[in-house]
């Protein structure tokens, strides 16, 4: 398969997903990135680790620029991406390999409680 082949496939793929599965996806994306800081901090490849870690702030930020206010659990949400972001600079200025570990556990359990949610909506 070719470039754009593949590219055009990849495109048709995220278009035809539900939201549920788009925040879940952006949710797989979020722990690769804190992974990829890991292993990067690791090696000693701070271009890379402060890369991955500016990645996972701005996918931080499209989830809480996507939120619907118009329900109660949004504003907590809003208020758990915040601290994500007060955890993540926190990372950055300390490249404190424990504490990406930690976020990476507080958001694969976000992650499980929307899966768990969508599953039971039925999406």
């Amino acid at each position: 398969m070719n470039a754009s082949g593949y590219q055009a496939y990849k495109n048709q793929s995220i278009f035809t997903m539900t939201q549920g599965e788009l925040l879940l996806l952006l949710y797989d994306e979020l722990v690769k990135r804190l992974l990829q800081a890991d292993l990067a901090l690791k090696n000693q490849d701070y271009g890379i680790f402060e890369h991955s870690i500016g990645r996972s702030a701005e996918i931080v930020d499209y989830l809480n620029s996507t939120l619907d206010n118009r329900y109660q659990i949004s504003g907590q949400l809003s208020r758990m991406y915040d601290f994500f972001k007060f955890y993540l600079a926190r990372i950055e200025a300390g490249r404190d390999d424990e504490k990406i570990i930690e976020l990476i556990e507080l958001v694969k359990e976000l992650r499980t409680a929307f899966y768990e949610a969508n599953k039971k909506a039925g999406i």
